[in-house]
């Protein structure tokens, strides 16, 4: 960081100038530094490591006072957080194909969560998507996979979206912005107990 005495020949400046150079202050102080656009990468993976890291802090708020408290120990071995546990924790399982769990150790054993009934519905540089299932059993998560070829693998480097699954009524997720083709999707549920649905089907849609 460059400090500034009467930068731009005045007494203050502040904001872009010529899309390299920005000026501002810090502790009343006067600075410039090179402007820096942040990257947005869309990578498979970067996608699917962000989309459960969203999913993950989105579910931290609401576990029970039982299932945070859980946490502590894996918290206390490793001298962080038991948010930090547990984000920690379930993205490393996320990265070995094995679903996260609001509780540690993950109990598994439960009621197996529903396959899901999936439409996927192709337009304009989008492909709608509703979910449902008739079972609730202990569904926690949906995660929906995406590929440009049929009968592929799912895991985290081709997941696109997950999302709460914890109701029968079912729910929309648009997938966009897409360019014209057909794209394939896979499916997969999640219980409490950090286990999988059976895979479903692979249906498509054409963008257009």
């Amino acid at each position: 960081m460059v400090k500034l005495a009467g930068p731009c020949m005045s007494l203050d400046a502040s904001g872009k100038l010529g899309g390299s150079l920005v000026f501002s202050k810090w502790k009343g102080r006067p600075y410039a530094r090179i402007l820096v656009t942040p990257a947005n990468p869309q990578s498979g993976g970067q996608v699917g490591i962000r989309s459960m890291f969203a999913f993950l802090s989105q579910n931290w708020v609401i576990l029970t006072p039982t299932q945070s408290a859980s946490w502590e120990d894996l918290a206390a071995a490793g001298v962080f957080s038991p948010f930090n546990a547990f984000m920690q924790q379930n993205q490393l399982r996320w990265r070995n194909a094995i679903s996260p769990t609001p509780t540690w150790p993950a109990p598994g054993g439960m009621a197996r969560c529903a396959t899901p009934t999936i439409v996927v519905t192709g337009g304009i540089r989008q492909v709608q998507i509703t979910f449902s299932t008739a079972t609730i059993n202990q569904n926690w998560g949906l995660i929906i996979f995406r590929s440009t070829t049929g009968g592929f693998s799912p895991g985290w480097t081709n997941a696109k979206h997950v999302s709460q699954f914890i109701y029968t009524a079912g729910g929309t997720w648009v997938d966009t912005p897409l360019d014209p083709g057909t794209y394939y999707y896979r499916f997969w549920t999640f219980d409490k107990g950090g286990d999988y649905s059976i895979l479903g089907a692979t249906p498509s849609a054409v963008v257009t």
